[in-house]
């Protein structure tokens, strides 16, 4: 049997992190601004991460969700402080597409409506009801094609109203900074407009925090930074850092009924030790802060870097904190192909023209230096 061919793959098999340091199995060293797809938020092969899911292993790897697990009731009470919705509820899964699929059901069960609002070139995942509010026609199959989403156009705001006033819309769901439609934010004005409205209509809103989430922006979610407070939060990614996870924050207005979600291995004994390690360096090393800090730093940097002559191919830089676009005027694979293979740095992509950068939140100005300065050598031979 073989592998069944999803992804174009780099010929490097990666053996071993440290910090925003990845290495082959040849030894080569690369600089990792791509974080495994913004999943490792606090570095590779953390020693308190390893030490935390390494005890918990040892004790218990797991069990049922039908007895209580005091892991799981730690993480939502500290989630909660240090995120802001010490109010919310928590549920907890294995994935974003998971995270997504079960906040479009909750709103639906709350409000018995079937359609859903979503923006265009959005990413929410490729589970079924996921996939299609996923604004990618390549990667929704027929049995997904269900035509309950309307696709509008991100900061037009009396697109999504018109549609809102009709009354049937179940659910907004929103990126407020997109990450796959190439690092688009939302801006306040329409997010603050689109939240009244869904309160008007009662709609609810759930805002797609799983790339965009969990301190990468700067705050701890980045929907923060525009003044809304969604009815739904989804997160994913960094969460666990590597470790399979998943999570819907959920209003207090909305009240749980049994049977309606369940899960077997979300919130398992594992990932909850490595949900908490995650917390606890994050608190310990300020790496919300630190992401906001860094991230405005590389941003600076990178805006020198497009005024110097090697940068005439830039031709935009967008984001916040450690989640930033590069927009070129050549393909990105012109880019970041010799970034990987000549400069040993990964990065990530978007559409054809966009490299995406989300590094682990504990990239240091030093790091940022290093990777302005392959870029620059990359884009001088262009």
């Amino acid at each position: 049997m073989k592998l069944f061919d999803v992804y174009p793959l780099f010929d490097i098999n990666i053996v071993k992190g440290k910090g925003c340091k990845v290495w082959d199995e040849q030894g080569q060293e690369y600089l990792d601004l791509y974080g495994g797809h913004a999943v490792i938020s606090i570095g590779h092969s953390h020693p308190h991460y390893i030490e935390r899911v390494s005890e918990q292993l040892n004790r218990l790897g797991f069990y049922s969700n039908s007895v209580i697990n005091r892991l799981q009731v730690e993480l939502a009470e500290r989630l909660g402080r240090i995120s802001g919705y010490d109010d919310y509820q928590l549920f907890l899964i294995n994935s974003g597409a998971e995270a997504n699929e079960n906040a479009l059901k909750l709103a639906s069960f709350t409000n018995g409506r079937t359609r859903v609002l979503s923006a265009q070139k959005a990413f929410h995942g490729r589970t079924s009801l996921a996939v299609e509010v996923t604004n990618n026609p390549k990667i929704i199959a027929p049995i997904n094609a269900n035509g309950h989403v309307t696709y509008l156009p991100l900061n037009d705001l009396a697109a999504w109203e018109a549609e809102l006033a009709k009354g049937d819309v179940c659910a907004v769901i929103l990126e407020c900074i997109q990450g796959v439609g190439g690092i688009q934010l939302a801006t306040a004005e329409f997010a603050q407009g689109l939240s009244a409205a869904c309160r008007k209509y009662g709609t609810l809103l759930i805002c797609d925090e799983i790339q965009c989430g969990y301190g990468r922006s700067g705050k701890f979610f980045a929907h923060q930074w525009l003044d809304i407070r969604p009815d739904i939060i989804t997160v994913a990614k960094g969460i666990a850092n590597g470790f399979p996870m998943g999570a819907v924050l959920i209003s207090p207005e909305l009240k749980p009924v049994y049977g309606q979600l369940g899960t077997t291995f979300g919130g398992n004994h594992l990932a909850c030790a490595a949900a908490l390690a995650v917390l606890d360096v994050f608190e310990e090393e300020h790496l919300v802060e630190n992401a906001n800090e860094v991230g405005t730093y590389l941003m600076e940097r990178l805006e020198e870097l497009r005024r110097s002559n090697a940068g005439a191919h830039i031709k935009d830089i967008r984001g916040r904190g450690l989640m930033i676009g590069i927009d070129l005027d050549v393909p990105h694979k012109d880019v970041r192909v010799p970034l990987i293979k000549h400069e040993h740095c990964f990065t990530g992509c978007a559409g054809t023209n966009i490299l995406r950068l989300l590094p682990p939140l504990c990239l240091t100005k030093a790091d940022a230096d290093e990777f302005i300065n392959r870029l620059n050598n990359v884009l001088s031979t262009l």
